[in-house]
């Protein structure tokens, strides 16, 4: 199939807004060394609103490349990582003694994120719903979360918030946050419900208008309720693991599939897979690999006790032994 007969222009555009990305990351440094922390924050939202372009652009484009993906993973590890890093030992940690090298884990924590997200691009999901997650805190959302205690610097004034020890403890749980296997919420599967979709568009309104107010403080506050719905994110993957009947659903239609679950738990009924199922078809498949078509491997030992019984009929699948019916999930005969 021939390629879409798009301009070169038009085929450079994503890569030259994640360029954009870079330089408004490199910028972000160059700020923080003139102690325009404000500009700081500036510089590196511009970053991550390019970060959220460019892909965007590459995919309505068709104009996705293997250099473009390469470029873009660079431009979020110097943008949300270097940077970030940069800026908060510039800004409160150049006077102590650990603060190079909480710069310098928060670093390579965000490269460390980004080669494994970049090794999952192309691995095989382990549910269908992966997709909807990411592992770890994304790497803007990092860079959004580590700020915070700039943020509120920037907005109260010094406090105890700003304290050197507290805001290297910050950026490293922050670290440890991105190299996590926590799933977390992935914005670009969000499906809205039309009856939320009001309420929703008033709450950005409200939003926008807190940031345009008081942006230090309306960007602490979406920092914290992003760090808050981890938990929620984490609940939600562990019951759609353990429900296979949503699978398949669309995302708005899985909240009828939890209000049919709960009439079942409230009457104390198991779901048809559960463990003990799963466990009796892990020992059968099991007996299958071991005797092939024959799980009982009756065959097998027929055959092994020379071709005949002693009235010279052929032999008869043999009983299983109590421990291998119990293996089976099988339970004993009751004797008349």
């Amino acid at each position: 199939m021939p390629a879409p007969p798009y301009s070169a222009g038009v085929r450079l555009l994503p890569n030259a807004v994640t360029v954009l990305a870079l330089c408004a990351g490199l910028s972000a440094v160059y700020f923080a060394l003139s102690g325009r922390f404000e500009l700081c924050v500036a510089a590196v939202g511009a970053a991550a609103l390019c970060d959220a372009l460019d892909g965007r652009l590459a995919r309505l484009l068709d104009a996705s490349t293997r250099i473009g993906a390469e470029l873009d993973s660079l431009a979020d590890l110097v943008s949300f990582g270097v940077a970030p890093a940069l800026v908060i030992y510039i800004w409160a940690l150049e006077g102590s003694r650990f603060g190079w090298i909480v710069a310098l884990v928060f670093a390579i924590c965000m490269a460390l994120r980004l080669a494994r997200f970049n090794t999952l691009i192309d691995a095989e999901d382990e549910y269908p719903f992966a997709k909807e997650f990411f592992v770890g805190v994304p790497a803007p959302a990092a860079a959004l979360s580590a700020g915070i205690p700039l943020y509120l610097t920037l907005h109260f004034g010094p406090g105890w918030w700003s304290a050197p020890l507290l805001v290297g403890l910050w950026a490293l749980l922050v670290a440890g946050l991105m190299v996590s296997r926590l799933p977390t919420l992935s914005f670009k599967t969000v499906r809205v419900p039309p009856n939320y979709i009001a309420p929703l568009l008033v709450l950005v309104g409200i939003a926008a208008a807190l940031l345009i107010t008081a942006p230090f403080l309306g960007l602490a506050i979406v920092a914290v309720v992003y760090l808050l719905l981890i938990p929620y994110t984490g609940y939600r993957y562990r019951w759609l693991a353990r429900h296979p009947e949503a699978w398949g659903v669309p995302v708005r239609e899985r909240r009828a599939v939890a209000r049919a679950a709960r009439p079942a738990r409230r009457l104390g009924l198991r779901s048809p897979l559960r463990r003990r199922v799963a466990g009796r078809a892990s020992a059968m498949a099991a007996a299958v690999r071991r005797f092939g078509d024959d799980p009982t491997g009756a065959i097998q030992r027929g055959r092994a006790g020379n071709g005949r019984t002693g009235n010279g009929r052929a032999p008869g699948p043999a009983p299983l032994p109590p421990r291998s019916r119990l293996r089976l999930g099988l339970r004993r005969a009751r004797r008349r």
